[in-house]
């Protein structure tokens, strides 16, 4: 997909699956725990970008003081200061083979919409990074950086890795957490584009009691109160969670269960999400 940044080190480094050998084999992690190994990990081999650290990859000479970090398809990553706090640099870069006017139209026209979602989402008391500035002649988004937090996906990794433990029963809060958020979302006529584990994060300092789901990566965001929009999303998300996070099925179903319960307008998004499912059987196989 379209500003799908490639899979690295999460926003505060590491990976579940190198650290869930580290720990003991009955001994399952909180989210707290997890975000703890992992920039203890990120320290340990000296990757200080990955921690929020000042070295790394150097970045590029029109961003002084940034630190790239990670780079994909559509954009690059760097890690900084801003205005004195810690910050994510996103870069939308032109893309050669496309007709300069239409490049430039498509990265303005992503980046606008990207900060724009973002700001809806937060109004409707969705958890994203706060974005500080945009500088729309450079197609640049600065904003907050998540220091205390891990995906979704490297927790769920580090979770089933432990041997003897039960993950269904220790996954199935941060499940309801994110079927919540979703239905959050959604309510607000917000479509997020490009849900995957990867754009989910957990969210805990010393401050938290309990994580918070925090979504990131409005790339391919846009607004629509359509529930076939809405039902795509969740088909989205289903088939990334299902192909990163096998036999998963059950983790999954509370997913939707708690968006159901959350959603003032679940029923036909569901409805719409069934319809979608049963469309891309149909595509599997015709093929």
């Amino acid at each position: 997909m379209a500003d799908k940044v490639e899979k690295g080190p999460s926003l505060e480094g590491g990976s579940g699956d190198s650290l869930a050998s580290s720990r003991k084999p009955t001994e399952i992690p909180t989210v707290a725990q997890m975000i703890e190994m992992q920039n203890k990990a990120a320290s340990a081999s000296g990757d200080s970008a990955a921690a929020g650290g000042g070295t790394g990859t150097p970045g590029s000479p029109q961003h002084p003081g940034f630190v790239l970090f990670k780079q994909g398809a559509e954009a690059r990553l760097y890690r900084g200061t801003f205005l004195g706090k810690p910050a994510v640099l996103k870069e939308r870069f032109s893309k050669k083979y496309r007709h300069p006017r239409l490049d430039e139209k498509l990265t303005t026209k992503r980046t606008q919409g990207e900060a724009r979602t973002v700001a809806r989402a937060r109004k409707a008391g969705i958890p994203t990074p706060c974005i500080y500035f945009v500088n729309y002649q450079s197609n640049c988004i600065y904003m907050e950086d998540l220091r205390s937090a891990t995906t979704s996906r490297d927790y769920i990794v580090a979770v089933q890795s432990v041997r003897g433990g039960d993950s269904f029963r220790a996954l199935q809060p941060i499940m309801d957490k994110i079927g919540k958020t979703l239905a959050t979302m959604h309510d607000g006529d917000i479509i997020h584009g490009d849900l995957t584990t990867s754009n989910i994060m957990l969210k805990q300092d010393s401050s938290m009691p309990e994580p918070q789901v925090v979504l990131i990566d409005f790339g391919l965001s846009s607004v629509s109160h359509l529930p076939e929009d809405k039902g795509v999303d969740l088909y989205v998300l289903e088939k990334a969670f299902l192909s990163t996070h096998p036999n998963t099925e059950e983790l999954f179903s509370i997913i939707l269960k708690s968006y159901t319960r959350h959603s003032r307008k679940s029923k036909e998004v569901i409805k719409k999400l069934d319809e979608v499912r049963l469309r891309g059987r149909k595509r599997t196989m015709v093929g």
